[in-house]
């Protein structure tokens, strides 16, 4: 998985303030409600639950919230109907971009999307245009300092992951969509503290940005995109070097 887009790891550095944790709060109250709604309150036999409970937990969202977030998903939304879109384009450098959306009201999503992809230098595509560029993965992240990489290594591979990736202060262990699930279990289970765990879109190539203007347009790009209520997820295939990330924060 190298070459694997630094984004998610700026995420993480970058909202670590509480006004992004009420933001994050909502999204994830916002995937669980739908999930529950689909497939049932029960994350045993919910998949699509289980893992947006998971990523909940991940970001210790109280188990209060969560249950009443199952509940209103389950009673119907309080008539709230929500609808899931997917939007493809592409940023400053050609940088391919992905943009998952919950909304109640497609015209003003689609609106506010294409103007963040503008802003920015880029345009959305059609439906398909990059889509094939990314691969469906399971993500788990754990801090570097809390468990040796040997380890780390050994838990989830026994279990089922497909590799474990150095990046930076954290590990990433990557997983099938379908093992998702069981790796989550299994670390939890050997007392692994986990910072994080999703299901994400991983690029399979990625777009070195080099140019400190370039950079700055396309971080810009993803924060309005991310900052967006309608925006569930945004993956993109870019990397910054270290270097100019320091320069840019």
């Amino acid at each position: 998985m190298s070459g694997h887009s630094k984004w998610s790891t700026i995420k993480r550095k970058k909202g670590a303030a509480d006004a992004k944790r009420g933001k994050i709060f909502t999204k994830l109250i916002k995937e669980i409600m739908v999930a529950a709604r689909m497939g049932g309150g029960d994350p045993s036999g919910n998949a699509r639950l289980r893992s947006a409970v998971m990523a909940a937990k991940a970001e210790n969202m109280p188990k209060d919230n969560i249950d009443r977030a199952i509940k209103k998903g389950t009673g119907g939304m309080d008539g709230v109907n929500y609808e899931e879109i997917v939007y493809e384009g592409y940023g400053p450098s050609g940088v391919a971009v992905l943009v998952n959306c919950m909304t109640d009201n497609r015209n003003r999503t689609v609106s506010e999307v294409r103007y963040a992809f503008s802003k920015s230098g880029g345009n959305m595509g059609e439906s398909g245009c990059v889509s094939f560029m990314f691969d469906k993965k399971g993500v788990i992240v754990v801090e570097k300092a809390t468990i040796a990489e040997d380890k780390l290594m050994d838990l989830a591979l026994e279990a089922g992951a497909e590799d474990v990736v150095d990046d930076g202060d954290i590990f990433k262990v990557i997983t099938g969509p379908n093992d998702f699930a069981t790796v989550n279990e299994a670390l939890e289970s050997a007392g692994v503290a986990m910072a994080g765990a999703s299901i994400d879109m991983i690029p399979q190539n990625t777009i070195e940005i080099t140019d400190e203007k370039v950079a700055r347009r396309v971080l810009s790009m993803m924060e309005m995109l991310e900052d967006n209520d309608d925006v569930q997820n945004v993956y993109a295939n870019f990397d910054i070097p270290d270097e100019l990330m320091e320069t840019l924060s």
